[in-house]
Parts: structure tokens; C-alpha cells; sequence
């Protein structure tokens, strides 16, 4: 007849367990510092010898909103009067360490959709730049966008 230490068996399950559990308990997440809510302060677009800067922060607002996933963007004027503006888009991204790749697949400027936008990005404090080359072919546009967000907290 054989013998077994059923109460060594038991200690011994129960420790593996607890050291399996201890295990996925002790695994982070990795989140990209680039998930969040940024605002747009400026932008700054440069098409050939012409280079033109727009303050975000004067009379108009931007946000966007970036997942591990997917990214929107929501634009509108601040004023109260009747040329209300209103701009919105989003889609899929990807996000590497030092580059964005956003794939537009919503916008209400519908010839924008269904473009890949890769950018550059550095994020210094709460300060985030991105710059990268949009080209709509549809639209004739090839352009060299710099942008630069506040995190929203």
C-alpha cells in the first residue's frame, strides 16, 4: 500500500497557487504616456515657402482624445453668434515610442476620411509636439503639420 501525505499536497498546491496569483497581481499595464486628453494650443502647417501658425486658444477650442486604440478630435469656436464652427473626427491608432499613426476614419470634412497620418511626437512635462507629413491626394494636400498640446487633467 502506498502512503500519501495528503497535508503536504494540500501546503504545497496552495503555495503555488498563491505564488500564481501573486504573480499576475504583480504585472503593470503598460500605458502609453501619449493616452489622454490633450489641448491644442498651436498649430503650425507649412505647405511649400508657405507657413501658417493658428493660435487654438483665441476665440476657438480643441481637444483630443487618445486611447491605447483610437483617437478623436472635437474643434469648435467659442463665440455665440451664428458662424458657429464645428469640427470632429477619429479612428484607429497605433502608438510606437516615438511615433503616432493615426488612421482617420470619421470626419465631417469627409474627404479627409479614410487617410493614415504618421507623426513624430515628444512629450516633455505635460507639453506634447507632434509633427508629420499629411498628404490627402484627393484634396491635392501635402503638408508638414507641427503641432503642440497641454495635457487636460
Amino acid at each position: 500500500m502506498k502512503y500519501c501525505n495528503y497535508p503536504a499536497v494540500i501546503i504545497a498546491l496552495v503555495f503555488l497557487l498563491t505564488i500564481g496569483c501573486q504573480e499576475v497581481h504583480q504585472q503593470k499595464v503598460l500605458v502609453s504616456p501619449l493616452t489622454g486628453t490633450w489641448r491644442l494650443l498651436t498649430g503650425t502647417i507649412i505647405q511649400g515657402k508657405d507657413t501658417t501658425v493658428t493660435n487654438y486658444t483665441i476665440n476657438q477650442e480643441l481637444i483630443k482624445i487618445i486611447t491605447d486604440t483610437h483617437f478623436a478630435f472635437l474643434r469648435h469656436d467659442l463665440g455665440k453668434d451664428s458662424t458657429t464652427i464645428f469640427v470632429s473626427g477619429g479612428g484607429r491608432c497605433k502608438i510606437d515610442d516615438q511615433r503616432y499613426t493615426e488612421h482617420l476614419d470619421f470626419c465631417n470634412y469627409r474627404a479627409w476620411e479614410n487617410n493614415t497620418f504618421e507623426f513624430e511626437y515628444k512629450i516633455i512635462g505635460d507639453t506634447l509636439t507632434t509633427i508629420g507629413t499629411e498628404k490627402v491626394e484627393a484634396l491635392g494636400i501635402n503638408q508638414l503639420n507641427i503641432e503642440q498640446y497641454l495635457r487636460v487633467k
